[in-house]
Order: C-alpha cells, then structure tokens, then sequence
C-alpha cells in the first residue's frame, strides 16, 4: 500500500451509536459514568513505580534494560491516562481532579503529556480521520520512509516519539496553563529521580517507556486499533487475555461508540449488543498484528482511512 485510503462518509461510529441506542438504550445508559475504582487503582500502581526506581538503584546495569522490557508496566499509566482523559476516574463534573490524577498517572513515563493529550484524544474521537485533527494518523512523511519491512520495524521501536512529537509538527496548539504545570511537575520529577537516585533509575523509567509503548506485545494495541487490515474498516476491537492487564482498552470498537463508558465495563456493551459487535473485523492476539504489520507489504503506515478537513486543499 503506497497511499492512503479516503473517505466521504462520516466517522463510523456516529452512525453505529444511533443504531445501537435505539435498541439498547435502557441497558447502555446503566453503564455510563466514572469508574470510582481508578483513583485507587492509579495509587496502587503508582506506589509500585515510585517505590521501583529505589530497587533498581540496588541492581547490576544489566537490569536496567531488561526490566523495563519484561514489565512493561508503564504502558499501564498511558493506558489509564487515556482513561483519564475521558474524564472517568472521577467524572465530567470535576475536571481538575481528573487532570491531577492524569499528572500523577504520567510521573513514571517521563515525557510530560497527560493534559495535551487529552485534547487531541477527544479531537480524535470527534474527527476521527480528518486529515488534520486526527493526529492518530502517521503523517506522509513518515508513511513514506517507514512502508518496507525493515522500516516498518524501526517504526515501531520509535514509535513513542512519533505519537509525542506529530501532534507539535501538523497540529500545534499554544500550551495551556495546565500543560505548562503538567510539564514542570514532570521535568522536576525526571531532576529529582535522576539527583538522588542516579542515572539508573531515570533510564529505567524512560526505557520502560520507551520499550513498552514501542515493539512490545501490548503495545500492538496502537496498531490494532484503527490500521486498515480489511479494507474498508478503520476500528478494530481486541479481545485476547491481554485485556486483563490493560483495562479492555482492546475493546475499541466499544470504546469509539460509547467512549462515557470505562474500561472494565466496555464487555458487558459487547455483550448487551453483540449483533453489532461479534461479526465485525476483530484481532485475537497483539503479537500477530505486529508480526502481520510489520512482514506483511499490504499493511504499513498508509493502511489508514482520512477524510478532507474543511479549508484544506489537498489532492486525493
């Protein structure tokens, strides 16, 4: 695939939600809301994290690069920062608490983008496609560097810094005080790890990150999602064991169709609606979407569908 895939229609998932609210909307509507577990959730998982860094100091260099890898777990604070970002941990009438939460959440990634990320995601979900404000979507550039075998592997090994970096080169926004306090708290946490606790440790954090949110099993999910695998369908749902240990965020189909409703309730929506659900494209296994992207020459970087963003004059 050497090209992109246009689209005139609207973003799928509009049309889905009226469908399956006219049937269902009386069970759905039950399962709208915040999930009040996650602040707790995010203390546990933060405690570990925080308190990690202290146990690494006491290791060989060696494990340094091998823990980060073989945990993984970073990818859980951006996974639950995309949770956040929904506004789900303590619901749409307390905004800040969610973005503190999000700050908080974001400490071990290292590279500060909880709050900015909140307002491409939701552009995402809204604009899903547009060729503009749907920052999801690789940028031609990259698109034509990384479509071989080999570049589509190193695409995924930078594939963090692509996800951090694109939205500040084809949709940059002018920070907001919040951003700016998300930012500062992050680079002082980075200081502070790397003064007391030495270099180690701040190499383990932003090499945990790094790893997992680039060719690692569960790091397919960004692959999975929304890569055109069969043509003509741009959202895919996961419904492998590693939704256990990333909070269904596999269930994304789901997710774009009912995004007020979190995670771990995402499977009872498949289940109430499963006409809409159980036929549809779906994956079984992150390791094979890596594998299938990166060997396979159908599928690559330009295995997207865009729509025209209204004001700009691009050429099919």
């Amino acid at each position: 695939m050497s090209t992109f895939s246009w689209s005139h229609s609207v973003a799928p998932h509009l049309i889905d939600l009226a469908k399956i609210l006219k049937h269902h909307f009386p069970r759905l509507k039950l399962l709208f809301g915040r999930n009040s577990n996650m602040k707790y959730r995010e203390q546990v998982l933060g405690d570990f994290f925080l308190l990690n860094p202290y146990t690494i100091k006491g290791l060989g260099s060696s494990w340094v690069y091998v823990l980060p890898h073989t945990i993984a777990l970073t990818l859980t604070f951006s996974i639950t920062i995309h949770e956040i970002a929904h506004n789900l941990a303590f619901g749409h009438s307390k905004p800040i608490l969610n973005r503190a939460l999000g700050i908080f959440a974001n400490l071990p990634i290292c590279l500060p983008f909880s709050v900015a990320f909140k307002g491409y995601h939701l552009e995402h979900h809204r604009y899903q496609g547009d060729e503009k404000l749907d920052t999801d979507i690789p940028t031609q550039v990259e698109a034509s560097l990384f479509c071989t075998t080999a570049g589509k592997m190193l695409w995924m090994f930078l594939q963090p810094f692509f996800y951090a970096f694109r939205p500040l080169v084809t949709y940059p926004k002018t920070p907001t005080v919040l951003e700016i306090t998300n930012t500062v708290i992050q680079i002082t946490f980075n200081v502070a790890i790397g003064y007391f606790l030495g270099a180690k440790c701040i190499t383990y954090l932003a090499g945990g990150s790094i790893l997992a949110m680039g060719i690692h099993p569960v790091a397919g999910h960004f692959i999975s999602e929304h890569y055109m695998f069969q043509k003509g369908h741009e959202t895919y749902s996961y419904y492998g064991p590693l939704n256990y240990i990333t909070f269904n965020v596999g269930y994304h189909n789901e997710h774009h169709d009912f995004p007020f409703v979190p995670g771990c309730r995402l499977p009872m929506v498949k289940k109430m609606a499963p006409e809409y659900y159980d036929n549809l494209p779906q994956h079984n296994s992150w390791v094979r979407v890596i594998f299938n992207f990166i060997t396979d020459p159908s599928i690559g970087p330009y295995a997207r569908i865009k729509r025209k963003h209204v004001g700009l004059d691009k050429k099919e």
